[in-house]
């Protein structure tokens, strides 16, 4: 077996040999599959020499996966790195581990995997859901039906922690948990549970289900994901330099962290709030403010006051840590504690999850920084990726990696050049064989759903010819929001009749996800799909696979060949399944939202034209429905049936060009071993640097940083630009000229402050675009006012113009923008 995570024909086996009645072959999973086993099933397996020779030849290979040396080991002597806690509300690991809803969960499984391929020092930790995200079904009228199955996490992947047991409060009222772990590789994920005899009736069920409940029952689970998590951490001997939390949902992680330094070691709140900063990321992944977590003052008050308290602060002095002030001018009489806002304010370095993302979230959150354009809002993007061994079927591993390289997931972009010269029917066979699976797949269990809702086994062999093998298979699967727009198609509901029904160039969907239980609106446009289906005489060409999960995930992107995605712009975050798909070969055709927007090039997929400057909903959905159809109809499915110059039967060779276009292109840009190198040079690693410093020698610099800080915020008012002179010199392009700016400082020092000259191309409206800034020298730190000097060069074609400003500046700040303070010209 290959433990880089491949799925291979050997775990293949391993089901059959657990439970040969029973296997599925979408759901090969070794982290899970003995846990899959009846006791019984596996004392009968103890017997069998040739399961036993395999569980010894697995163990080996883990063996040497463990011992090998990875790429973090090849830095860690310079790397100031030793550990990451990875916090995160849901983890996608595998199907043997529901522990998921969505890509926030798949995300953070796919991040711990590669952490564990490159030997990344990280531990992950979340909460034990008893009934994990529901199961789905469908009504006779295809209205999305849950059921909530107990999770046994006795037979799951899992190990208890043995006498560990975690204890939180919730307002006066004591909670325990206790921890499970999942080895996930190197990497160990801690899981809290709170279904245990210590709780109440009422309070083992705090761990229930995953995003259930009201707000005070999230309010409960955050406390438990947060502050639990740290003490978890703490009863078992993990020492961890850097703390990421991945979404608010952990936030109060940070709360936790105060409290401790403030306690143990005597910091004020304020200084508190400076060291745990200094080890402290936070990842958004929400580009609509709708989408963050909101707790009013009240419940605060409830459950906190035990902590302000202990603390010595007040409630307002908790508060204004998660307040917004747009949110309290909307309503004053309802204060909210923003977590989102809170992660911002408790992290030195924050990141969204795509480029786009990025501009987007620094629109988002500018008011933190009213000084500040949106631009230089000091949130970055690290762009995700996902796990190449988990979703690449095995027949692309193998491809790839005899054409890129044997360790293709980790290969440099120059080595993916060598696609190029990969036989066509080569690569043709590999996307034929998946697109074969998958229709079996689909047939095999539309059938399964037939006969167990009564129908006969005559009557389901219609389900033999549901979906065809050799047509054009667009797959559209994800979280069923509005925003998502999966019923776009079917506005025009003649125009898709007339592509599925089409005998020359047949074209099929198929649609798979989850309605949150609450989305009636969500739960509308399924039964939409489901019904066109029915209506239209189309169910052999357009089909809603139900129950979406890992399984039917990773059947959907390897045998698609195309992968639909049609959000609002810019409401996608990231969205993380088409990289799935364009790693098996499936080409995207998506809206130019999230990752798509900043990879898409032109020639490795389709870009549906995006109507946003459109205020009218309804007239912006049949424009880009409109530019979809176009796509369809005269490029996409021409081009796939288009085998002019081939021999019968023999790969589309402009298709296929696509198909290496999209490989050459992405397969580089969108594996998590790139997202998370990217975490550890960028954020890792000078966050652990931070924390080191901040935190040494009794958090003597940290208590300084916010002595300073203070002393800065209160006397910023006296920093004023006075005058700015430029000598007479050439103005054309490329010239330099000399500026001399005159600072009133206040009671400030010249070291406190940083001046600026900000220059760039004159807009239309005077504004300054494609700014770059050069950092003036102080001619006497003595001198009041202060006089600073430097040059300014016309870089740019047309006008250019420059103006100046001073920041705080001290060497403890992750950013010179890090207050938001800044003074203009």
């Amino acid at each position: 077996m290959n433990l880089r995570w491949a799925w291979d024909e050997d775990t293949r086996n391993l089901f059959r040999w657990v439970d040969p009645d029973a296997w599925d072959a979408t759901r090969h999973d070794p982290v899970g599959v003995l846990a899959t086993a009846s006791p019984r099933r596996l004392s009968e397996l103890a017997q069998d020499p040739a399961f036993l020779r395999y569980q010894r030849s697995v163990h080996e290979d883990l063996v040497r996966y463990l011992d090998e040396p990875r790429w973090f080991q090849s830095r860690s002597t310079e790397s100031p790195l030793t550990q990451v806690a990875y916090f995160s509300p849901e983890f996608g690991i595998a199907e043997a581990l529901p522990q998921y809803s969505g890509g926030l969960g798949i995300l953070a499984g796919d991040h711990l995997k590669s952490a564990s391929d490159l030997g990344v020092p990280l531990v992950g930790v979340g909460l034990f859901y008893q009934h994990g995200y529901f199961r789905q079904g469908l009504s006779h009228d295809g209205w999305q039906q849950e059921r909530f199955p107990d999770q046994d996490p006795w037979a799951m992947p899992l190990t208890l922690c043995d006498g560990v047991r975690v204890e939180v409060e919730l307002g006066d009222t004591p909670l325990v948990a206790q921890v499970w772990r999942a080895d996930v590789g190197r990497v160990p994920l801690l899981l809290l549970d709170t279904d245990v005899d210590d709780n109440p009736e009422e309070l083992r069920n705090v761990t229930d289900r995953l995003y259930g409940g009201d707000v005070e029952h999230r309010l409960r689970q955050e406390i438990l994901l947060g502050i639990g998590g740290v003490r978890a951490l703490e009863a078992l001997g993990v020492e961890a330099q850097v703390f990421h939390t991945n979404e608010g949902h952990a936030g109060f992680l940070g709360l936790e962290r105060m409290r401790r330094a403030m306690v143990d070691h005597g910091l004020s709140f304020a200084e508190a709030v400076e060291a745990t900063r200094a080890a402290s990321i936070f990842t958004t992944h929400t580009p609509v403010p709708a989408g963050i977590d909101r707790f009013p003052r009240p419940l605060i008050e409830q459950y906190f006051s035990g902590w302000t308290a202990e603390c010595g602060i007040t409630i307002d002095d908790l508060m204004a840590l998660g307040h917004r002030e747009s949110e309290s001018a909307v309503d004053p009489d309802d204060e909210r504690f923003n977590m989102a806002v809170m992660g911002l304010r408790l992290a030195g370095r924050s990141n969204a999850v795509s480029a786009l993302h990025g501009a987007v979230s620094r629109d988002m959150f500018r008011e933190l920084w009213p000084d500040l354009e949106a631009d230089e809002v000091p949130i970055g993007s690290v762009t995700n990726g996902v796990h190449a061994g988990t979703w690449v079927s095995a027949d692309m591993s193998d491809l790839l990696a005899r054409t890129v390289l044997p360790e293709w997931d980790e290969a440099p972009s120059d080595s993916w050049e060598r696609l190029w010269t990969a036989p066509d029917d080569e690569l043709w066979r590999v996307k034929e064989q998946a697109r074969a699976r998958l229709v079996s797949f689909v047939r095999e269990r539309v059938r399964e759903r037939a006969l167990s809702s009564g129908v006969s086994a005559s009557e389901a062999t219609w389900t033999d010819d549901l979906l065809d093998p050799h047509a054009l298979t667009i797959g559209f699967a994800r979280r069923f929001a509005t925003y998502k727009r999966a019923n776009l198609l079917l506005a025009q509901a003649d125009r898709l009749q007339a592509l599925l029904l089409d005998p020359e160039r047949p074209v099929q969907f198929i649609f798979a996800g989850k309605a949150h239980p609450a989305d009636d609106e969500g739960k509308k446009m399924i039964s939409e799909i489901v019904n066109y289906a029915k209506d239209l005489g189309v169910r052999h060409r357009f089909i809603f696979l139900d129950d979406y999960d890992i399984a039917v995930a990773r059947t959907l992107y390897q045998g698609s060949d195309i992968w639909l995605n049609t959000p609002r712009r810019p409401q996608e975050a990231c969205g993380t399944s088409g990289m799935k798909a364009a790693l098996n070969g499936t080409l995207n055709c998506s809206i130019l939202d999230g990752w798509w927007d900043e990879l898409f090039d032109g020639d490795n997929g389709w870009a549906i034209t995006s109507a946003e400057d459109q205020d009218d909903l309804v007239a912006r959905d049949k424009l880009e429905a409109d530019s979809l159809f176009d796509l369809l109809e005269h490029q996409i499915v021409p081009l796939f049936h288009d085998h002019a110059g081939s021999a019968p039967g023999t790969a589309p060779r402009g298709w296929v060009r696509r198909i290496k276009s999209n490989l050459v292109s992405l397969g580089p840009a969108v594996v998590a071993s790139r997202m998370v190198r990217d975490y550890v040079t960028e954020l890792y690693e000078p966050t652990a640097a931070a924390a080191n410093v901040l935190r040494g020698d009794g958090f003597a610099r940290a208590r300084s940083l916010a002595e300073w800080k203070g002393r800065v915020r209160s006397e910023w008012a006296g920093v004023k630009i006075a005058e700015v002179t430029v000598d007479d010199g050439p103005a054309e392009l490329g010239a330099t000229r000399e500026v001399e700016v005159v600072v009133e400082l206040g009671s400030l020092a010249p070291i406190d402050v940083e001046v600026q000259l900000v220059g760039g191309h004159v807009a239309q409206h005077g504004e300054l675009t494609d700014t770059s800034t050069a950092v003036l020298r102080c001619l006497d730190p003595g001198a009041r006012p202060a006089r600073y000097v430097g040059t300014v060069t016309g870089s740019t074609p047309g006008r250019f113009g420059f103006t100046v400003r001073a920041l705080p500046a001290h060497p403890d700040l992750p950013s010179a923008v890090d207050l938001g303070l800044c003074t203009w010209a």
